[in-house]
């Protein structure tokens, strides 16, 4: 049986003062925690920047458009690494969840001088065939002709994977797939140089996640402890159907690739 369909443990019912009391205690962590956030997010403000050197081109649905290009005359700008492989026949599930997001935020992020993008590794007929199936209007490129994947350590190469390591968050792991999620901020300043601000990769990357934080917030909370691997309950939003089976033994796998894929994943400028 999917996870959601287990019944709710019974908590301990209190009268109303005391469910009061509780409340008012717990709500002091929550300013703390609100508090360590908001000096975090200074301090991730603080740290240096490094300079784009590498002139990436990519292909978008109306040609070739450069990293500068994608601010869009912004002075911010935030993309959002979505797991599509050259080879994959569609994107990755836990991504699409992530960019079900993305429509309702790009009017308000513009309106505070920033512009978010997506980039894949697939090239942009996937990406486009994708995007229509799934509804979505945001900007999204195709990385298939530069090396900007592997830069930004979220595409990694046939020889990195058949060696069991990668570099991915900052370190030196095993990956279950040939792409990983992450979002990384670039800067452009009045003379056009582009410096790249931040990147972040795995658990970084949940407060971007509006299910997660909503689900956070309900008794049962994202009810995935008892998963092998805890996305396996996501689907595509057109995947979903009632009484879906959700195998808790189930471990990552990559999206299928496509039979009629002739791209090795490798072609880069």
């Amino acid at each position: 049986m999917a996870s959601s369909k287990v019944g709710l443990q019974q908590h301990k019912v209190v009268s109303p003062a005391e469910w009061l009391a509780a409340r008012k205690q717990f709500l002091t962590r929550e300013k703390e925690f609100t508090q360590l956030r908001d000096e975090l997010s200074r301090q991730r403000r603080e740290l240096p920047w490094e300079k784009v050197e590498t002139n990436y081109v990519f292909d978008g649905s109306s040609g070739k458009v450069t990293l500068a290009d994608l601010f869009d005359k912004r002075g911010q700008l935030i993309v959002y690494h979505f797991m599509f492989g050259p080879e994959w026949k569609e994107g990755c599930p836990s991504c699409s969840m992530l960019a079900d997001h993305f429509d309702g935020l790009t009017t308000h992020l513009a309106n505070r001088g920033t512009t978010l993008a997506v980039v894949s590794h697939a090239p942009i007929a996937d990406i486009e065939a994708f995007k229509k199936r799934m509804g979505w209007k945001f900007k999204w490129v195709s990385s298939f002709a530069n090396d900007f994947n592997l830069d930004y350590h979220v595409s990694f190469t046939k020889d990195e994977m058949a060696a069991g390591k990668v570099t991915y968050n900052y370190a030196e792991t095993q990956f279950p797939a040939e792409e990983a999620p992450g979002a990384s901020v670039f800067a452009k300043d009045a003379a056009g140089n582009t410096f790249h601000t931040y990147s972040t990769y795995g658990r970084g990357l949940d407060i971007l996640l509006g299910v997660y934080n909503f689900l956070d917030l309900v008794p049962k909370g994202r009810d995935e402890d008892g998963l092998a691997f805890t996305m396996a309950w996501v689907r595509h939003h057109d995947r979903y159907e009632e009484g879906y089976f959700v195998d808790p033994a189930a471990t990552y796998s990559a999206p299928k690739k496509s039979d009629a894929s002739c791209c090795s994943g490798e072609h880069h400028s």
